[in-house]
């Protein structure tokens, strides 16, 4: 990799690209998306201000813990322009993910302890999967696999059951 001399002010896409690790596509598509600026030479070469490569591994970060492109704009647009953001700036803007990326964290925990006894076994009968919707109750809670995603522990999933997915027993 090549090293930046510290008096290096300006990168060409190549050089963000080598030095972020990010493909020249995607620093485009951020580009378009208003994630990152740059400016044009007289060549219409596009240059970008160092502090660019921190904004770029920002979004990586980001993107990486499952925060969407939409709110990564969002607080990179109360970041400073003109000078590089300090870490006063960071902490605060990371504060505001703080609770968000605990409440995944929590969802993780549940789908792997919720997943341990049947992962992969295909039958979708046991009464306490997860997985199971009879008469297809979290419909209209959304697509995916509803009661994985939401399930707060020990409490209701999104279509307020507590777990128990049997069918109710039919009419006679």
């Amino acid at each position: 990799m090549t090293r930046l001399e510290f008096r290096v002010q300006e990168l060409t896409v190549g050089q963000l690209a080598e030095r972020s690790g990010v493909a020249v596509s995607a620093l485009h598509f951020y580009e378009s998306k208003g994630l990152i600026s740059s400016r044009r030479t007289a060549g219409n070469q596009r240059r970008f201000s160092r502090d660019t490569l921190r904004r770029v591994s920002f979004i990586r970060v980001s993107q990486r813990v499952g925060i969407p492109l939409s709110q990564i704009g969002a607080a990179l647009d109360t970041l400073p322009e003109g000078r590089t953001p300090t870490a006063a700036d960071w902490a605060k803007l990371s504060e505001t993910w703080r609770a968000d990326l605990n409440d995944r964290i929590d969802q993780l925990v549940r789908l792997r302890d919720d997943l341990d006894d049947c992962i992969g076994c295909g039958c979708l009968s046991i009464s306490k999967c997860a997985l199971a919707n009879p008469y297809d109750k979290c419909g209209d809670e959304g697509a995916g696999p509803r009661r994985l995603l939401s399930r707060a522990a020990g409490g209701e999933d999104a279509c307020g059951d507590t777990g128990d997915c049997r069918p109710a027993p039919a009419a006679t």
